[in-house]
């Protein structure tokens, strides 16, 4: 077990939050990989992209999450969210913010470092844009029922952060949980919210019934709420070398419109740590910054598990919960997940199955912790179905990939209109294209021609070749691949609209 020293503050704080005068700014932590939602989430499509509970995706849901914050009479949610992600998700991100409407500004990590260096990016971001705003970091995969409550807190953990507190949402546990971290509360500041004693890691079972039944810990939500100044002072002085290798990082990174580049090679000294670790659990050495926890009771749950997706759901009278073509007869307690096939539990109790295009899970419900076991095994028999879904997505639409056989591959490819793919060539493939949706425009070597509905082209081994949407419908082509090696490294890009050249 782990815990921190009492994180007491001589600075005073008021024993009410008062109103809350700065901005407030949602920053979206996602860069997770969630391998426990396998086989929906993947390594290279986590569980943040995903619809998982119904819906939207659960990035998508985060990102409006403080849409309509009002404190007063007037709006505080204005400022543009921050999302933070990885290179390998960025087109994604990108795209899903825009299909749900949300204006964002976008910073790509180049490396995964945890979460203390991706909001330290996301506060350098604010106030160099002269916003010395309130950041509310949210990871990207959580889900919150009640909108409205979750708001309320924040609005109460703003009033502390203005005043220069670190801020944590905590929820009062319903249940003596293994897989949370806990706070164990310190003195009260009004009548919810309270000073943070310490944090303790996740415990035991037996020690997590105590900690429940004592009333004087909540599980720790992993949101946080302080003020941008706030969070790179404090980290100026706990962690030094981390808040340097960030800000030469972002001083010497680039813009692209509304995306941020950090300097690939100076993030990579930047240490990794968690915002728990780096910060939070060492306010007792920071000058004067009070640690505060406020009180989030608004259904929130983390989907660290399929056991959490089946408890976030409604279920039917059996407390059965499904998504797609289910059946269930005399089964009790079941989740089950069909991404196209019918999917029929007979008999069943306490049980999560889950069918994609690639692979289906069956699990009993006491044991969803062991999918991440699971998947590293996959991963480490070098299968393609820890990284990938079978329908791979790409910044210009998405490919299926329908058969594979000894020197040959047959793929579905559907461009957005408008979008186009890198001007390439392959060593070792020759591609036979068949246009059964709208129309193409293929480069081939020195020719570029239009290609209908129900014609088709070849391209021989080594030829340079493109192929692009002009029409305002997505195209589908089949695309049949042959050669002696067909794995997708064989790409040599010569020119790309997404900066995949490098």
């Amino acid at each position: 077990m782990r815990t921190t020293d009492t994180m007491e503050s001589t600075t005073d704080l008021a024993v009410a939050a008062p109103a809350v005068r700065l901005r407030l700014a949602a920053v979206v932590l996602a860069g997770g990989s969630g391998t426990r939602l396998w086989p929906l989430s993947r390594k290279h499509f986590p569980k943040q992209l995903i619809d998982v509970i119904g819906g939207d995706t659960l990035l998508q849901t985060t990102a409006r999450r403080l849409a309509g914050l009002v404190e007063g009479g007037g709006a505080m949610g204005e400022v543009a969210p921050i999302i933070v992600c990885g290179e390998a998700h960025r087109f994604m991100t990108a795209q899903q913010l825009a299909e749900a409407g949300v204006a964002a500004r976008i910073v790509v990590e180049p490396a995964g470092r945890n979460t203390a260096p991706a909001l330290t990016l996301a506060a350098l971001l604010a106030c160099a844009e002269g916003e010395d705003c309130i950041l509310v970091a949210m990871p990207a995969d959580h889900v919150i029922a009640d909108n409205g409550a979750f708001q309320q807190a924040v609005l109460r953990a703003a009033g502390f952060a203005e005043q220069g507190a670190m801020v944590t949402l905590g929820v009062p546990p319903t249940r003596a949980d293994t897989g949370f971290g806990y706070i164990r509360l310190g003195a009260s500041l009004d009548d919810a919210a309270r000073r943070i004693d310490a944090f303790v890691e996740k415990p035991a079972a037996e020690l997590a019934a105590k900690y429940v039944a004592s009333g004087e810990y909540w599980w720790n939500s992993g949101i946080f709420v302080v003020r941008a100044s706030t969070w790179l002072r404090t980290l100026q002085q706990l962690q030094p070398a981390m808040h340097a290798a960030c800000a030469d990082a972002f001083a010497t990174g680039r813009s692209e419109g509304a995306v941020f580049h950090p300097h690939a090679a100076a993030f990579a000294a930047v240490p990794s740590d968690s915002i728990d670790y780096a910060v939070m659990e060492q306010l007792a050495r920071a000058d004067g910054v009070p640690g505060v926890v406020v009180p989030l009771d608004a259904g929130w749950s983390d989907l660290g598990s399929w056991d959490a997706v089946w408890d976030a759901i409604d279920k039917d009278g059996e407390g059965n919960a499904a998504r797609g073509r289910v059946l269930f007869e005399g089964a009790t307690s079941c989740y089950a997940h069909s991404e196209g096939r019918l999917v029929a539990c007979v008999g069943t109790t306490n049980v999560i199955v889950v069918e994609t295009a690639d692979a289906v899970l069956v699990v009993d419900r006491s044991h969803v912790q062991g999918v991440k076991g699971l998947v590293e095994r996959i991963a480490r028999q070098q299968g393609t179905e820890a990284d990938s879904h079978r329908k791979v997505q790409r910044p210009w639409g998405c490919y299926d990939s329908l058969d594979t056989g000894e020197r040959f591959q047959v793929k579905h490819i559907v461009v957005r209109p408008g979008a186009k793919l890198s001007l390439q060539r392959h060593h070792h493939r020759a591609e036979h294209w068949t246009v059964v949706r709208g129309t193409a425009l293929v480069t081939r070597g020195e020719e570029q021609f239009l290609l209908s509905e129900n014609e088709s082209t070849y391209i021989p081994i080594g030829t340079t070749h493109r192929l692009e949407n002009p029409g305002k419908l997505p195209l589908e082509i089949i695309e049949v691949q042959s050669g002696a090696y067909l794995g997708e490294d064989d790409i040599v890009r010569i020119e790309d609209t997404y900066g995949r050249c490098a």
